[in-house]
């Protein structure tokens, strides 16, 4: 059996992307600390959803409780690819609306933060189909770890969540867009 602390696996994604932006410097031959400083977004978006998505969200004693990899109860790894069918499996209307809310609110800052730091993700589609696809590599990754479920349900409110934060995204922009085709 294998524990990984909330700390190990935020000093492990710090690693990681500290290493992946020194390549990218040296690849680049320069710090454009502007784009980094906008990049930092996307880090706290990525390091919010490791606390929330790997890590159950009661405390014990006020500590993050472990995430446990055990081989011997990891496989069959628990899967659930009916829509709203453990939704509903709560014990009471808070829980479900907490999850419910919650799944979405996690990736809300995605939908906003990605078409500011990358140009590609330009249109709706393009954004909610990036956002799915990361919460597609989330339910993966989960799939080892027998105290996590990974769910279809997640993976359809974490994309409308990445909707609703693509939304916040063009409402802020919508008066600078105005203010260009007047200025036309």
């Amino acid at each position: 059996m294998v524990t990984i602390s909330f700390l190990t696996a935020e000093l492990l994604f710090t690693a990681i992307w500290l290493l992946s932006r020194i390549v990218v410097w040296k690849q680049q031959g320069q710090t454009r600390w502007k784009r980094e400083a906008v990049l930092l977004l996307m880090y706290v978006n990525i390091a919010v959803m490791i606390r929330f998505v790997f890590f159950p969200r009661a405390l014990v004693n006020g500590h993050v409780q472990p995430l446990v990899f055990d081989p011997e109860t990891a496989f069959p790894p628990r899967v659930n690819f009916v829509p709203f069918v453990f939704l509903m499996d709560y014990d009471n209307v808070r829980d479900i609306i907490w999850n419910t809310v919650g799944n979405m609110a996690l990736f809300i800052p995605t939908g906003i933060v990605l078409p500011i730091i990358y140009k590609k993700p330009d249109s709706f589609w393009k954004v909610v189909a990036a956002g799915a696809l990361v919460s597609l590599c989330i339910e993966i990754l989960q799939l080892p770890f027998p105290s996590r479920v990974s769910d279809v349900d997640d993976l359809i409110l974490n994309t409308l969540g990445v909707a609703v934060g693509y939304g916040i995204y063009t409402a802020a922009n919508l008066p600078k867009h105005r203010s260009k085709e007047v200025t036309k």
